[in-house]
């Protein structure tokens, strides 16, 4: 039987990574055929950004088997336990959601939020979705391959997303500084970058 999920037979076509580099390019074709300034395009990224925390949340409390070696909290190590994992969950939500309201205030004090023309706002919403759509399917895609044959630890999964998003957030400092006339390079590296981690990612979810 072939199958295009990676790990279970001994075809490595990763239909969820397809789904990641779609989402990125449809989002530049969007971007160029609606003329977004360079915030729209960020705000996009952004959220982005916090539903690769979401699915971090879904995958940490979804874990049947992991391990908290070298892991404290409060001065304390942190329980093999599922309320130790929801600890954990919930620090990491806060910890990460912190992050990013510190990058939407940076994000709102130089490009704040405009009500689009048109349809602008369903087109914005549709290049949203898309993103938000490609994760979770990757989510669920890899749940049967990703440690597979080993106990992650929790402290270290905590990291993987900032792992994941420090190529965005450099896309949104550069790329504003960079302005207009540059974005769409920003754009295409972003892409690179977030296929490149996606790979990257899950190969070090399945190693053993």
């Amino acid at each position: 039987m072939i199958s295009g999920q990676p790990g279970v037979t001994g075809k490595q076509f990763d239909i969820s990574l397809l789904g990641i580099i779609l989402s990125n390019l449809l989002t530049l074709w969007l971007a160029l055929a609606y003329e977004w300034p360079v915030g729209q395009i960020l705000w996009i990224y952004w959220v982005q950004s916090v539903t690769i925390g979401i699915t971090n949340v879904i995958r940490i409390l979804r874990l049947e088997a992991f391990t908290t070696a070298g892991m404290k909290m409060n001065g304390k190590p942190v329980p093999e336990t599922e309320s130790g994992k929801r600890k954990v969950a919930v620090f990491f939500a806060i910890h990460y959601g912190f992050f990013h309201l510190i990058y939407a205030i940076f994000l709102f004090s130089s490009w704040p939020p405009q009500k689009q023309p048109g349809g602008d706002n369903l087109v914005l919403l549709i290049a949203i979705l898309l993103f938000a759509a490609s994760h979770l399917f990757s989510l669920v895609y890899n749940s049967e391959t990703d440690f597979k044959d080993k106990k992650p630890n929790l402290g270290t999964l905590m990291f993987y997303p900032y792992l994941r998003i420090l190529p965005m957030h450099l896309t949104i400092i550069f790329g504003s500084m960079m302005g207009e006339g540059r974005i769409v390079l920003f754009m295409l590296l972003k892409t690179v970058s977030d296929a490149v981690m996606h790979m990257v990612e899950h190969a070090l979810f399945r190693k053993t």
